[in-house]
């Protein structure tokens, strides 16, 4: 048997309530998981693996609170040169998969004052600036572009429900909106500006053609940012992927923390 064949016959035998993507330097998080299957994301169909440092590129299904789960280490990213098709396949194959919950993770960078190097930010919604003409339909003018990639959602994919559980949970959590853009160069101190001039409360380059995904497949989405630096011209020095690893494993048990105890909840709830 494959390892993906193993993987599937798990999944059917446990039947997984959720699915839970790890962004960078997030492997950490998964200390209370316990898997009963796994597969590197060259042996499933569909899948290739990261080119990005942080980025494991594994799929396993076990257990994680007691809930049974699909756990997603890692993601591949628009600017390594995937379409976005292949960007999303993980959450097709989480639905596939059976599952009904999605918890995507991230580690971005902060632009609310409050949010500070090693905190989590529920995203309640985002800004997609992913195409050519994304600035421009969010400036209003006509030469937006309002292609699938670009500019502001009409409904946000994120689940009021999910958000209002992970504020009991932790009370002192931020809520806000992630802005994601294609990367792979970090923002210039004038773009985080922009960002924030727009509402945005963090920012990275990921998450949300995944969370848009799994809504329309009727997933109930819930997003989790781990704020590894103050964006672009908020700090002093020059931001770095290595940083941005390393405080983003320091932060992991506080996310995995917030993870097993949102999936309890919501097994518990129904």
């Amino acid at each position: 048997m494959s390892a993906f064949a193993a993987v599937r016959a798990a999944a059917d035998r446990l039947q997984p309530r959720a699915a839970v993507v790890l962004g960078s330097g997030l492997s950490g998080a998964t200390v209370g998981f316990e898997p009963v299957a796994a597969a590197g994301y060259a042996e499933v169909p569909g899948l290739v693996p990261p080119t990005v440092a942080g980025h494991s590129g594994r799929l396993a299904v076990g257990t994680w609170a007691g809930v049974p789960v699909l756990v997603f280490a890692g993601r591949v990213h628009f600017y390594e040169g995937h379409p976005w098709e292949r960007v999303t396949r993980t959450i097709q194959l989480a639905a596939e998969l059976g599952a009904k919950v999605l918890v995507l993770t991230n580690a971005a960078g902060g632009i609310h004052p409050v949010l500070e190097p090693g905190s989590v930010m529920v995203i309640r919604d985002h800004l997609k600036l992913l195409d050519q003409g994304a600035w421009r339909e969010l400036a209003g003018t006509p030469e937006a572009s309002p292609g699938p990639a670009g500019g502001r959602t009409a409904t946000s994919p994120y689940s009021p429900r999910l958000v209002a559980l992970l504020r009991r949970i932790d009370p002192t959590l931020h809520v806000g909106t992630y802005a994601a853009l294609t990367g792979p160069c970090y923002e210039t101190p004038a773009e985080i500006r922009a960002l924030a001039a727009i509402g945005a409360d963090a920012v990275g380059m990921s998450t949300a053609m995944e969370a848009e995904a799994g809504f329309a497949l009727g997933l109930e989405v819930c997003g989790l940012s781990s704020v590894t630096n103050r964006a672009a011209g908020l700090a002093d020095g020059v931001l770095t992927h290595t940083e941005v690893e390393e405080t983003a494993r320091r932060n992991a048990g506080r996310v995995g923390d917030l993870v097993g105890r949102l999936l309890a909840t919501v097994q518990e709830r129904g």
